[in-house]
């Protein structure tokens, strides 16, 4: 009779245990996707906030650049080049990053 006994609470508090990962599992996932949700709601404005500063920053170079040219300068092609770059990695940046939150 004690072995059936042992055996009973064994296996009651084994399904108690079972249930309550369950129930933990549910509530997990739930958050999960309810921070999802709050993550993806930022992105468009983030992004938009971004592809502004990329504008500025390559109005700013278009300027240097501008300057550097009317002074004569000669490495005036080297400066275009990486402002350039900096501005097409940067837009490239903002919409990968866009494409991998919103998936």
């Amino acid at each position: 009779m004690r072995l059936i006994l042992k055996v009973s609470l064994a296996t009651g508090s084994l399904l108690g245990i079972g249930s309550a990962q369950a129930f933990a599992q549910g509530n997990g996932v739930a958050a999960l996707q309810r921070a999802n949700a709050e993550i993806q709601s930022y992105v468009e404005p983030i992004t938009s906030l971004f592809y502004v500063v990329c504008a500025i920053v390559g109005f700013i170079g278009a300027i240097k650049v501008y300057s550097k040219w009317s002074s004569g300068s000669p490495d005036t092609t080297k400066t275009a080049a990486s402002w350039f770059g900096a501005c097409v990695f940067a837009v490239v940046a903002v919409t990968a990053i866009r494409a991998f939150f919103l998936g």
